[in-house]
């Protein structure tokens, strides 16, 4: 299949906006410049063509930038695969990257916001093409990172946000202002 060499400029580019997800949208591939949307635009048109599934796999070293890639394309099935006037879908699966950064990211040496497991996204797609729902699996959990932190790295976000919330009502019951174990 088609391979996209991506690296992470650990910058803001402005190389994905929405005037960018328009240029490659029924493009061919080779027609433009490589960029994750010609990926996406490909397995897009693929899928409405074939009527077959069709996979992109996201793969890298810590830091490269895999989970930004992975939203970039989502962006891009958002956008090309219906509009928002048909379903409110795009936005909820759009929306769910951040619940799934806090959950599953932390800090590390080389990267702020490090995904610590591998994510399977299936994003379905109704008979016109748009986007009708999504499911996300994880799997590799790194759980040595659980019980184990280098020097300079963080645990997973979520956990810091739960212990900054201790003292809300809500959240008496969880028993979160028994934790010692906080180091930042």
């Amino acid at each position: 299949g088609i391979v996209l060499v991506a690296i992470n400029p650990y910058e803001q580019l402005p190389i994905y906006e929405q005037d960018v997800i328009y240029a490659y949208s029924g493009q061919n591939m080779g027609d433009m410049d490589p960029h994750i949307f010609a990926v996406a635009e490909e397995a897009y048109k693929q899928m409405a063509r074939d009527e077959k599934n069709q996979s992109i796999i996201v793969s890298g070293e810590s830091g490269a930038g895999k989970t930004v890639s992975a939203k970039y394309a989502m962006r891009f099935f958002a956008t090309v695969g219906g509009s928002a006037s048909d379903t409110n879908i795009e936005a909820k699966v759009l929306a769910s990257s951040p619940i799934m950064e806090a959950i599953g990211n932390a800090k590390t040496t080389r990267n702020d916001n490090s995904s610590r497991f591998g994510k399977y996204i299936q994003i379905g797609f109704d008979k016109r093409y748009h986007i009708i729902g999504a499911n996300m699996r994880t799997y590799l959990l790194e759980k040595s990172r659980v019980v184990f932190q280098a020097e300079d790295e963080r645990n997973y976000h979520i956990f810091y946000q739960l212990c900054a919330s201790a003292s809300l009502p809500e959240f008496k019951d969880l028993g979160l202002s028994k934790y010692f174990y906080l180091p930042m």
